[in-house]
């Protein structure tokens, strides 16, 4: 697998790996995320001009699976609840992975590839998603609490750090 910056000119199959995506998490019983035409494709143009939507590649070149990945601050992540951050330090964060569903182990690689970018990483869950709660765990992120979206939706806090 080949991780790349993702490119407009790709909106249409980004969105395709979406929805592929959301059907998988109906499908484990996760239907309260991603609701309401989230994650609009607005949102995914803007990631991709502001350089933080990556593209995973397969080795036949099919983009398999997308994410959003900066070192930057997140405000959401500012006030943590049940818990505490491992650190203050500058981290990166990653949001809106998702896989069409084709490639076992894409969210492990994408992980991997953000750490080594990387070594200090937050991210988020819903409560619902067992499935991506169990892909933090197995990677070596550790729970931290829980923060509330701009929205005052829930999310699990993961954080991984060297």
């Amino acid at each position: 697998m080949e991780i790349r910056k993702a490119n407009a000119e790709n909106i249409d199959v980004i969105m395709e790996v979406f929805e592929a995506a959301k059907m998988f998490m109906r499908r484990m019983g996760n239907n309260n995320q991603w609701v309401d035409g989230y994650p609009s494709k607005e949102l995914i143009l803007d990631n991709i001009r502001k350089g933080g939507l990556y593209e995973c590649l397969s080795d036949n070149r099919e983009i398999i699976g997308v994410f959003y990945f900066m070192v930057e601050e997140d405000p959401t992540y500012f006030k943590i609840y049940e818990g505490k951050w491992l650190n203050d330090k500058p981290y990166g964060v990653v949001h809106r992975m998702a896989s069409n569903g084709k490639v076992k182990g894409l969210s492990d690689f994408c992980f991997q590839w953000c750490f080594e970018q990387c070594s200090n990483i937050r991210v988020d869950t819903h409560c619902d998603n067992v499935v991506m709660q169990n892909v933090m765990a197995r990677n070596g992120y550790e729970r931290c609490g829980i923060i509330y979206l701009a929205s005052g939706a829930e999310r699990i806090a993961y954080q991984k750090s060297i």
